[in-house]
């Protein structure tokens, strides 16, 4: 059981595993997990089984409250036979789940530095909880603290190299006014896209950072071209054409972005084969540059820029539709407006 809690790094995934471990490991009817709130100290529902879970995740337990707030302030595991009966008991729990508690085994989880929640099983389904059932799950608690403490970790890091990747992308946009905002759209629209196609989490993920860097290379283009508030001339296109290639080369030096790469130096192809930086054509042009391009294209056309307005989304459709199968995946067209009606929803 110690080991299938700790098999994933999904912080919700090990909260509900941990709960059908606990219950199963000492026959309990039903069970619960609650978390500090470690900036107010109060105790919350994170994860309850049954019918009514969701109904308790509302409830807040003050500091040193209830069962299991004695359980977290003593660090002690507690057994309580008949739980109507101790005057410790938060009734609220059961008068919002139409649920009877009658038994309970609460138990601290621990790590080296805190306390951090508490671990409820909840009935025991023959006879009473008893003193090998709190050796059993204070073992697994355990375990389950130094999960849940792991999975917030890497959460952390997670949204610190997201964040980070956010923040050299606004560079760029700090370069260009006129651009501000364009990195978050082409996210949203293209992560939109991702969920509606039914791409993986890891797909998902990969997708996401490819559309926050996929103007990276554009710290390579000189101000010039860059900035310039007209059209370009054939000379500053090429020069322009090429960051695509520059944020390759950039993204290369990260291992943990390796995945992304060929989507950001891919986001200019067209399905025809004449985009750029390497002609590709149809599904040779990997599937995440296939969807940023589309993202990417609808949020320039609706966009204002300093020599022209935006247009509606309406007819940025149009154009999409019309250049289907050609400049762009057809399929990809599809999702973004289906992705986009969604939002307007």
């Amino acid at each position: 059981m110690s080991a299938l809690v700790n098999s994933t790094l999904d912080s919700r995934e090990i909260k509900k595993r941990a709960i059908e471990a606990a219950t199963r490991l000492v026959d309990a009817e039903t069970g619960s997990l609650l978390l500090v709130d470690q900036e107010t100290g109060d105790l919350f529902f994170e994860v309850a089984l049954g019918d009514k879970g969701d109904a308790v995740k509302e409830i807040r337990l003050s500091k040193g409250q209830g069962i299991a707030g004695s359980v977290l302030e003593s660090g002690q595991p507690l057994i309580i036979r008949d739980v109507q009966s101790d005057p410790r008991f938060f009734k609220t729990a059961d008068e919002k789940s139409f649920f009877k508690t009658k038994s309970m085994l609460s138990v601290p989880l621990m790590t080296k530095e805190r306390a951090i929640g508490v671990l409820e099983a909840i009935n025991k389904n023959e006879g009473l909880f008893d003193e090998e059932d709190k050796d059993g799950l204070c073992a697994l608690a355990n375990q389950v603290a130094v999960a849940v403490e792991n999975a917030d970790l890497y959460q952390q890091l997670k949204e610190t190299f997201y964040e980070t990747a956010q923040a050299l992308a606004e560079t760029i946009e700090k370069r260009d006014p006129y651009t501000g905002g364009h990195t978050q759209r082409v996210m949203r629209y293209s992560v939109s896209m991702g969920e509606l196609m039914g791409l993986s989490g890891k797909e998902l993920e990969d997708l996401k950072l490819a559309a926050i860097l996929h103007d990276i290379g554009k710290i390579g283009v000189r101000d010039d071209v860059l900035l310039k508030q007209a059209e370009l001339d054939d000379d500053e296109v090429r020069r322009m054409n090429r960051h695509p290639e520059y944020g390759a080369e950039i993204l290369r030096h990260v291992s943990r972005l390796k995945d992304i790469v060929p989507g950001v130096r891919g986001h200019h192809e067209k399905y025809d084969g004449s985009g750029y930086p390497d002609q590709l054509k149809g599904d040779d042009i990997p599937l995440i540059a296939r969807i940023i391009a589309v993202a990417d294209t609808f949020d320039a056309m609706t966009t204002d820029r300093p020599y022209r307005k935006g247009l509606a989304p309406e007819t940025a459709f149009e154009v999409l539709n019309k250049q289907a199968w050609k400049q762009f995946d057809g399929k990809a067209v599809e999702l973004l407006i289906s992705a986009y009606a969604g939002k307007e929803a």
